[in-house]
């Protein structure tokens, strides 16, 4: 019998049952169902019965480091030796050696690689990916979030299918595959085999289940697709190779789903952050910051400036360029219905609603902060309660929605920044999971690594903690 680290669901057990043994497959799992665990309990599974030595792990920028540090060492057995490296994109002694070991030198255990998708993009990352592949061929690729090779004529896609005709077993895990279209699919079920849907190109697939009509515009002429058939049987095709596990399915799932999405600073963000960091940390030393306030000033303003913002004292606002904007439309393009989005500043509060209007349309967004009209709380909270109302982003200043409402028709919740405070936290994930929700909600906090962002999960992580110690209850699971 096989020894799991972590006790697998029901959904969980099944999904293994189902897969572990098929040269290729795809985890269609909603986010907050497992699809890791499940991913990890296939690697141990075929490590066990001694079909695979080696795995590579392709996840999105956001996403991968959480393999290395918090997904394996959570489900992955503690008797399988492993040899690990995680992808760097920046050249040094150190990571050559890592790599020389990890792809030429024998092991006695499991090798595993992880590579952020973006490394696919350069040749660098690619030739890293394809030696190790190449030197450990008993392995297994995985490509999390498999949207991001949708794109067949992306470089990174390309190279992601080189490197799969390399490997004994492929996975493709991923809530959505399909995000805009039908044609979505076509990439990810080639990436897993050719035979797996059995189209030899793209156009036989697109022919068979799109109807296409030819446009003119001026001496130009294109086609569009303007509608899809044969649905049916796609479904079915899909069916052979995939398993869907939606999270409103899931009764066994915990009534609380904590999941982090890192989102690495750019460089602007990372130049302006050092130096108010070197400044508050200068008037500290001075003596110069005499009062608390002072202090949480300085603080916020760091958390601005990792939100992808920064407004110096009585001055405009100024923009700096951001990853967490695209973070958080990635996420979303990974879970299915409402959805609350709990933002700290009114700034953001504004550019997440634009940026949503502008891509799912004016009815599909209401914003619920300071700003909006007395006369227009309710109704925003009744049309969100409305499963068929439009209105399906719920965009919230936890301090003004935290408090009071009922967003029961929400099962995701999604912080883009946090505060300090503990009680407008529990407060505000409490909106959606209280009398009256039917699922397991999931929360998605957006952090950037080595920030303030972490400091203040872990500030809040510690007073739960303590108030747990102080009433003698046990520390529920929380974000790490």
């Amino acid at each position: 019998m096989f020894s799991f680290k972590t006790k697998p669901y029901a959904h969980q057990l099944k999904a293994l049952e189902k897969s572990w043994a098929a040269d290729h497959f795809a985890l269609f799992m909603e986010m907050g169902t497992g699809k890791s665990k499940v991913a990890l309990d296939t690697i141990a599974t075929l490590y066990k019965e001694q079909r695979l030595n080696a795995a590579l792990i392709v996840a999105p920028k956001g996403v991968y480091s959480n393999w290395v540090e918090g997904e394996i060492p959570t489900h992955l057995p503690d008797h399988i030796p492993i040899l690990m490296s995680q992808w760097r994109p920046v050249q040094s002694k150190s990571f050559a050696e890592e790599m020389r070991r990890l792809v030429f030198d024998s092991f006695d255990g499991l090798k595993i690689f992880v590579v952020n998708v973006e490394a696919f993009s350069t040749p660098r990352g690619t030739k890293a990916a394809i030696a190790f592949l190449s030197k450990n061929p008993e392995n297994i690729m995985i490509v999390d979030e498999s949207t991001t090779i949708k794109n067949r004529k992306a470089l990174r896609t390309k190279n992601i299918m080189k490197c799969g005709d390399l490997t004994k077993y492929r996975r493709i895990l991923t809530g959505s595959p399909i995000t805009k279209s039908p044609m979505d699919l076509f990439s990810q079920a080639q990436f897993l085999s050719p035979q797996a849907l059995n189209f030899k190109s793209y156009y036989s697939f697109q022919n068979r289940y799109a109807n296409i009509v030819r446009r003119t515009m001026g001496a130009r002429q294109f086609q569009e697709i303007v509608s899809y058939k044969r649905l049916d049987e796609l479904n079915e095709k899909l069916e052979r190779f995939s398993y869907r596990v939606l999270k409103d399915e899931c009764l066994d799932l915990p009534s609380k789903v904590y999941l982090r999405r890192n989102v690495e600073l750019t460089d602007e963000q990372a130049r302006v952050y050092k130096q108010m960091k070197k400044l508050a940390l200068a008037q500290l030393d001075t003596g110069e910051l005499a009062t608390t306030q002072s202090v949480l000033t300085q603080i916020m303003r760091l958390q601005q400036i990792c939100c992808g913002f920064f407004q110096p004292d009585h001055s405009e606002i100024e923009e700096l360029p951001s990853k967490r904007m695209d973070a958080l439309l990635d996420v979303i393009e990974e879970v299915q219905g409402k959805v609350i989005i709990w933002a700290s500043w009114t700034h953001d509060i504004r550019k997440i609603t634009k940026a949503l209007e502008e891509r799912f349309g004016s009815d599909a967004v209401a914003a619920y902060f300071g700003e909006t009209k007395q006369d227009e709380r309710q109704d925003i909270v009744n049309r969100f309660q409305d499963k068929d109302d439009p209105l399906r982003f719920f965009v919230g200043q936890p301090r003004t929605g935290g408090f009071g409402l009922t967003l029961t028709a929400a099962n995701t919740v999604i912080y883009y920044s946090n505060q300090y405070d503990l009680e407008i936290r529990l407060q505000s994930e409490d909106r959606a999971h209280r009398i009256g929700q039917r699922n397991a909600v999931t929360y998605v906090d957006l952090i950037a690594p080595k920030t303030v962002d972490e400091q203040v999960i872990k500030a809040l992580k510690q007073k739960m903690v303590l108030s747990g110690a102080v009433l003698n209850e046990e520390v529920r699971k929380w974000l790490t």
